[in-house]
């Protein structure tokens, strides 16, 4: 996914939503920080978006934009609609928000999540894909191992989960590369 397609979505989901803000969750928020960000983690072509305002619009954005949609048909991506509590999001996630407001959301407000809240949220889904996206974010330098486990620390998940993932980060943190090498 790219920059484009991803302001493309946020205008069409508040056509057919009548919001004036969406959420950005998932991988692909990372295109509100880092618009060129490296390949492998825009490779996703699925949007995951809250509209804020209008939860009952979930039903209507599946069904024009989601998985095997004339929307996906026709632009090659598609966008899934997600409730707020679907998602476990670190302590002040808000306060950490990338706005993308301009001519291509036609000045509707694409407020995506801060790598480093994508990067908890995927953490505590906990899946291989996940894993793999936050070590590549963590190789790439996007993002420290320090501010990751700050994030970790404040999810809303069982304590034995956090010690878990908390290792997990360790573990990758001592298997990347340093700047010396």
């Amino acid at each position: 996914m790219n920059r484009d397609q991803m302001e493309h979505a946020i205008r069409a989901v508040g056509d057919i939503s009548g919001a004036s803000e969406v959420i950005v969750v998932g991988s692909q928020a990372i295109l509100g920080q880092f618009p060129d960000a490296p390949l492998f983690l825009r490779r996703s072509m699925e949007l995951d978006v809250i509209p804020i305002g209008n939860a009952g619009a979930l039903d209507s954005i599946a069904g024009a934009m989601g998985a095997m949609s004339r929307f996906e048909v026709t632009h090659g991506f598609h966008v899934d609609a997600v409730e707020l509590e679907a998602i476990k999001l670190s302590v002040g996630w808000r306060d950490r928000l990338h706005v993308v407001r301009n001519a291509g959301t036609r000045n509707v407000t694409g407020s995506c999540l801060d790598v480093s809240d994508i990067a908890a949220s995927k953490l505590a889904a906990y899946r291989i894909k996940d894993r793999e996206y936050v070590r590549a974010l963590l190789a790439h330098g996007l993002l420290s191992s320090r501010v990751l486990l700050l994030r970790v620390s404040s999810l809303p998940i069982p304590a034995e989960k956090i010690e878990a993932i908390e290792n997990w980060i360790r573990a990758v943190e001592k298997e990347l590369p340093t700047d010396s090498e």
